[in-house]
């Protein structure tokens, strides 16, 4: 997300990112409470408090450079039925949620039409999720698209796992290159414009 929010739009938007950080990160421990993982209530990450969630530097590098990130929730994958599948559930309840919110978000701004900074503030929180989601589910480990996608590919999926140590490398040189960019900011644009025309819908059929 670097490069897309400006000092004052990260101030008015604080709001909207603490919950879209905060929300995510528990979306994925209530998913691995439910599998039967005991992991995230053990670390004290089945709840809401922003504390038990936020990394201080990476939350501090969010608010300059608009990249950064929370505190990955511990999940033992082992204590799921299917590591695989219960680990792609897991990963998939991050962006899902972040998604739900940006829908939910664009909703209540057809329906308020609110203005002003509130109106931009709105509007951030929409962007964040989904920029948040889009990001998230790019399949370089460890965010949440690559482990979604080494369950799809099951045995022919091993090459990811061996892609696990060097994942953030990769990731921090696409993202100082700019060339993630090539990719992130088109299909979060794609996708923002699909809610957005879906939320409009259903306001307007109110």
């Amino acid at each position: 997300m670097s490069g897309l929010f400006d000092p004052l739009g990260l101030l008015i938007a604080a709001p909207g990112l603490l919950l879209a950080l905060v929300l995510h990160e528990y979306a994925h421990a209530r998913v691995a409470h439910h599998l039967g993982d005991p992991t995230p209530r053990a670390a004290g990450r089945l709840t809401l408090d922003p504390l038990a969630h936020l990394d201080p530097i990476g939350t501090l590098l969010l608010v300059l450079f608009g990249f950064g990130w929370a505190k990955p929730v511990p999940v033992n994958p082992w204590h799921f039925r299917n590591p695989l599948a219960g680990m792609a559930l897991v990963a998939a309840a991050g962006p899902a949620t972040n998604l739900a919110l940006a829908f939910a978000t664009f909703v209540i701004a057809d329906l308020w039409e609110p203005t002003g900074l509130v109106g931009v503030a709105v509007r951030y929180v929409a962007i964040i999720n989904v920029y948040l989601a889009v990001f998230n589910l790019i399949p370089i480990p460890p965010l949440d698209g690559s482990r979604v996608l080494r369950a799809l590919l099951g045995r022919s999926g091993g090459w990811l796992d061996a892609l696990e140590s060097y994942g953030w490398l990769l990731l921090m040189l696409l993202l100082v290159t700019h060339t993630l960019d090539l990719v992130l900011h088109p299909l979060a644009a794609l996708v923002m414009d699909g809610l957005a025309g879906l939320a409009a819908a259903m306001a307007g059929g109110r």
